[in-house]
């Protein structure tokens, strides 16, 4: 039997009446919620446990921990989208769904994926607030941005942005100053100081690999680059922030 002929047999028996699905404003405020990265509604609704809750959400699979992982995927793309059409840049809303649902992998009990659902929940929340705190930028700038972040690890200057934005680099010099109060190769580098805290903080990477990965002259150089932006070297600053990895 064909899966339409199924479907046609499934829709006109009693037992598919009884399946009620929740009120699609509940999801749309939830999802909205994160892209507008409000951290208290979205905890709310995590320490509540709603992801789990069986009632109105559908069954996508007769295992419950398969069922919670296809929920959890949807879940994501939704919030992914959503938050890229609030302003997230593009290559980072992606990539960050795309971990999220690479870990469903290694995961086999539903208080497992819960947690996990509400770990990228509020990942996305609070990415979401840091950025709509600080987007006043045009569409050249947040696009410049997008570049950057998607091109970290290389070496990028002014000439490359600019040809990828079509507008001169005098142009784009003056506009990023002017709505960014900092100069293109100052937000670069901030950007490589702030990938570089996190290889710092979540990895045993030495300074030689971590100066290699963003794309630094030298080992010296990055050590000079951070410290200029961060006040210590990049050893005290990994020694400093273990004492607490995961603080904001």
């Amino acid at each position: 039997m064909s899966y339409q002929k199924e479907w046609l047999l499934l829709e006109a028996t009693d037992e598919i009446d009884e399946m009620e699905h929740r009120n699609p404003s509940e999801e749309y405020q939830f999802y909205h919620a994160v892209a507008s990265g409000n951290v208290d509604y979205v905890r709310r609704n995590c320490e509540s446990g709603r992801f789990s809750q069986e009632e109105g959400v559908g069954q996508l699979s007769r295992d419950p921990v398969l069922n919670l992982k296809y929920h959890l995927v949807i879940t994501t793309a939704m919030i992914t989208r959503l938050c890229v059409q609030s302003g997230m840049e593009l290559e980072q809303a992606f990539r960050l769904s795309d971990f999220y649902i690479q870990k469903l992998d290694d995961l086999h009990s539903v208080n497992a994926v819960c947690q996990l659902h509400d770990d990228m929940v509020m990942d996305f929340t609070k990415k979401m607030r840091k950025h709509l705190r600080n987007d006043t930028n045009s569409k050249h700038i947040n696009a410049g941005k997008e570049y950057i972040y998607a091109h970290i690890k290389e070496r990028i200057t002014i000439e490359d942005l600019a040809d990828e934005l079509g507008v001169s680099p005098s142009y784009l010099s003056r506009l990023f100053k002017k709505e960014t109060g900092t100069s293109v190769s100052g937000y670069i580098r901030q950007q490589k100081i702030n990938m570089a805290k996190n290889l710092l903080r979540f990895s045993d990477s030495s300074m030689i690999d971590i100066a290699n990965q963003l794309a630094f002259s030298s080992q010296s150089h990055f050590i000079q680059q951070f410290r200029e932006v961060t006040g210590m070297t990049p050893k005290k600053y990994r020694d400093v922030s273990r004492l607490n990895p995961w603080e904001d």
